[in-house]
C-alpha cells in the first residue's frame, strides 16, 4: 500500500499543508470557506456534516449537533457539495526518462508526487479530487470525492505500474471528456510529447463546458538544454525500437529549434484556450514549485 510519505518527504508535505488552492473563476459546487455555492434559495436534500470553518455564517450552524457533541458543524446538502478536481495524469513511456539532476528520479515519479501533494491539498481544504491517469488510453479512473480516506484511492491509482506504452494526448483525453460532468478545475499533468493540434481540440472542448484547466509541463533538464556530448546511445522510451548512436554535437541545434518550436505551440495553443500553464523541471523540489504557483494564483 502506497503512502503520501511514499511519494513525498515530511518537509514538502508541511510546506504544501500551508497552501490553498484558489480557483479564479466561480465554478459549480463551491463551498467551503471561500468555497461557498453560488446557488441560492435551492431546495437541496442533507447530506452530511463537515467541521465548521472560520467564515462560515452562524446561521448555517447545526445548533442540536452542537448540543450533543459540544463541536460545531455545519449541515451540507447535495447543493452544497466541493470544488472537484480532476487530476489527469500522463503516464506514457516517456514519463520514465531521468537526468542525473532530476530531485525525483525520473519525470513519472516527479509526477507522483506532484498529483499526490495536489490531492492532499484539495482534501485537505474539503475539496473533491478524483484522478484519472491514461498513455494512449485511460489506465486508472478515480471519481472525485472529499473524504479524507479517499487519498489512498488517488494514490493507488497513481502508483500503478507503468508499462511504457506510447503517448497520444489527444485521444486518450478525449474518452475523458464524457466523465467531466460538473463543472470544475481540471489540473493535466504531463510532458506534452505528443500530437499538439489534437490536443488543443480536446481541451478546447473541455473549456467550452465551463471548466477551468491547468497544465502542468513537466520536463527534465535534458530535455530542455540538451546538455550531451561525445558519442551517446538514445533510447526511444515509447515505441521501444532500437537503440541509437548519436553525435549530440551534430543534433544539437535541430533538436533544440524543434523543441522551441514545440514549446511555443503549446504555449499559443493554452493561451488561446485561457488555460494556465505551468511549466516546471524536474531539478525544482515539487514543493517549491507548488507554492511559487499557488502565490501567483493568489496574486493573479
Amino acid at each position: 500500500m502506497t503512502r503520501i510519505l511514499d511519494l513525498v518527504s515530511p518537509q514538502q508535505l508541511a510546506r504544501v499543508a500551508s497552501l490553498q488552492i484558489l480557483a479564479r473563476q466561480t465554478v459549480e459546487g463551491y463551498f467551503s470557506g471561500r468555497h461557498r455555492s453560488p446557488q441560492k434559495g435551492v431546495s437541496v436534500e442533507f447530506k452530511e456534516h463537515r467541521p465548521y470553518v472560520r467564515g462560515d455564517e452562524l446561521k448555517d450552524v447545526d445548533w442540536k449537533a452542537f448540543a450533543k457533541s459540544d463541536r460545531l458543524s455545519i449541515r451540507q446538502h447535495e447543493q452544497e457539495t466541493n470544488l472537484r478536481c480532476t487530476l489527469l495524469v500522463d503516464r506514457s513511456g516517456s514519463m520514465m526518462y531521468g537526468g542525473s539532476r532530476s530531485t525525483q528520479g525520473n519525470k513519472d515519479r516527479y509526477v507522483q508526487g506532484l498529483a499526490a501533494s495536489l490531492a492532499y491539498l484539495m482534501l485537505s481544504q474539503q475539496d473533491s479530487v478524483g484522478v484519472i491517469t491514461f498513455d494512449h488510453i485511460v489506465r486508472a479512473n478515480i471519481p472525485p470525492r472529499n473524504r479524507p480516506s479517499h487519498l489512498q484511492a488517488v494514490l493507488n491509482a497513481l502508483c500503478r505500474p507503468i508499462d511504457g506504452s506510447e503517448t497520444d494526448l489527444g485521444a486518450a483525453i478525449s474518452s475523458i471528456v464524457p466523465n467531466l460532468k460538473r463543472r470544475g478545475l481540471v489540473v493535466l499533468v504531463s510532458d506534452a510529447m505528443g500530437d499538439l493540434k489534437k490536443l488543443g481540440r480536446v481541451l478546447a472542448q473541455i473549456r467550452a463546458q465551463q471548466h477551468e484547466i491547468v497544465f502542468f509541463h513537466i520536463l527534465d533538464p535534458d530535455e530542455v538544454d540538451f546538455p550531451f556530448h561525445g558519442h551517446v546511445q538514445f533510447q526511444d522510451l515509447e515505441r521501444q525500437t532500437d537503440d541509437i548512436k548519436l553525435d549530440p554535437d551534430l543534433i544539437r541545434r535541430g533538436y533544440l529549434k524543434r523543441f522551441d518550436d514545440h514549446a511555443s505551440e503549446l504555449r499559443e495553443l493554452c493561451t488561446r484556450n485561457r488555460i494556465d500553464l505551468v511549466t516546471i523541471q524536474t531539478d525544482e523540489p515539487l514543493d517549491h514549485a507548488l507554492h511559487h504557483y499557488v502565490s501567483n494564483r493568489r496574486i493573479g
